[in-house]
């Protein structure tokens, strides 16, 4: 093996060696470390526990109030005291001191019903926060996507660029073989070292472009990834989709719907609510009480203590409030029409935005599919200008144009690949099924 020979064989062994260093990060794997680590989902699911919390009975006003308290109280006094017999005692400095304790109870009975109704409230505002973590995550499904497939495209180009520098390289080493043979003029070398600096830059702003796309993706995923990693470039799409099923789809599962939906039932729940204050509150209280007396010797009793147990019920009936509750009513009904048309403007907008959506899908896949054809068409012509050029039967500028083309057929098919299938994720996103298709 001559002296090239093994230095080819080096360079691969290396080249293996790095690619094996690389880590691929499959989409599965992206999702589930979105899931766990990006902060944007971390905080809907603490906005949920507390949401959670809020809807606990403990916070329903179901259970009663139970309070301790506990006092004391000394007292010097100068007393004079005349007595029934006409005898009098004057004291000074009598000392006097008095304890209590005291254990109480408060219970609403009966509040109108505006405890039940609120508390039915509160278990449909954590549905709702449900709703808002499904958002967020489908959100940051979509984010993660579109930066994902935005490092598998540049990944690509950067190929496709290092393709066409090396067949730059090859140029210019023929050019210059050719021209210390006296076949070609110093020209044609210049021009392919005029190529070949113009494909090093671009392929030094790509490879930029890829390191800065994939601290991208790292930010998303909660900055849990290696120093190096590849990405899936397969792309697969659900050829399957069908328009009406989805249509359906989305009028039942759409996010913002379902929203809105959970929204007109809290304003349903806070009407109710509300009514509550035309009514009467039944509250029963209970005490039990310890109380001790050191009187000075002036008093009758010298000491006493007293224990008891006491409870009562007490009726508080606010039969006008200055019309604050009539106010309230008035709102919440507002509010609840406002929900009304909110859903009706909603559903409009979304279904024009599945229309949109179901269009821009079809359109980039019927554009994918011309460039898949287009590149086989470039691949060919370049292929040809490379024999031609290499008898002398095509010149530099039209082998370097038929190189250009290629790679520009490459970019455009790769960019026309990721299109279709980032379309195809706002369309299930938009249907409700971003979450339940298989990546």
């Amino acid at each position: 093996m001559n002296i090239k020979g093994k230095a080819f064989l080096v360079i691969c062994i290396l080249m293996l060696i790095d690619v094996s260093a690389q880590d691929v990060l499959t989409k599965k794997q992206a999702i589930d470390m979105a899931l766990d680590y990006n902060y944007g989902i971390k905080i809907a699911y603490n906005n949920l526990e507390q949401a959670d919390n809020n809807k606990d009975v403990l916070n329903s006003g179901y259970l009663p109030v139970i309070s301790g308290g506990a006092g004391s109280t000394f007292s010097i006094d100068n007393t004079e005291a005349e007595f029934s017999n006409g005898n009098i005692t004057e004291l000074t400095g009598a000392e006097s001191s008095r304890y209590n304790a005291s254990l109480s109870l408060n219970y609403t009975l009966f509040d109108g019903m505006g405890r039940l109704y609120n508390y039915k409230r509160l278990k449909t505002q954590y549905q709702l926060s449900e709703l808002e973590v499904r958002r967020t995550i489908e959100n940051t499904m979509l984010q993660l996507f579109t930066v994902y497939y935005e490092v598998a495209r540049t990944s690509e180009n950067v190929l496709s660029l290092e393709e066409t520098l090396n067949i730059s390289k090859d140029r210019l080493q023929r050019a210059e073989y050719q021209f210390e043979f006296g076949q070609d003029t110093k020209l044609g070398v210049l021009n392919a070292q005029v190529d070949i600096n113009n494909d090093s830059i671009n392929l030094i702003n790509a490879k930029q472009g890829l390191v800065n796309t994939k601290r991208d993706l790292d930010f998303v995923l909660g900055s849990q990834l290696s120093r190096t990693f590849e990405v899936d470039t397969v792309v697969t799409f659900f050829m399957t989709l069908n328009k009406e099923e989805l249509l359906d789809k989305m009028r039942t599962n759409n996010i913002d719907l379902l929203q809105i939906e959970t929204n007109l039932e809290i304003s349903d729940l806070t009407i109710k609510t509300n009514r509550a204050g035309y009514l009467p509150t039944l509250g029963l209280t209970g005490t039990y009480g310890w109380n001790k007396n050191n009187n000075n010797a002036a008093a009758f009793l010298s000491t006493s203590t007293n224990v008891g147990l006491s409870a009562g019920l007490n009726l508080n009936w606010n039969i006008f409030d200055g019309g604050q509750t009539i106010t309230r009513i008035r709102n919440a009904k507002i509010d609840l029409e406002n929900q009304k048309l909110l859903k009706d403007q909603t559903l409009l907008d979304i279904e024009r935005n599945f229309f949109n959506a179901w269009d821009d899908y079809q359109n980039k896949v019927a554009i994918y599919s011309v460039q898949k054809d287009n590149i086989q068409t470039a691949k060919n012509n370049f292929d040809r200008t490379e024999e031609k050029f290499k008898i002398g039967q095509a010149t530099s500028i039209e082998f370097r144009q038929a190189q250009v083309n290629l790679l520009t057929a490459e970019i455009r098919k790769n960019q026309a690949k990721y299109d279709a299938k980032l379309a195809e994720l706002v369309l299930l996103q938009l249907s409700g099924e971003l979450m339940n298709v298989d990546f």
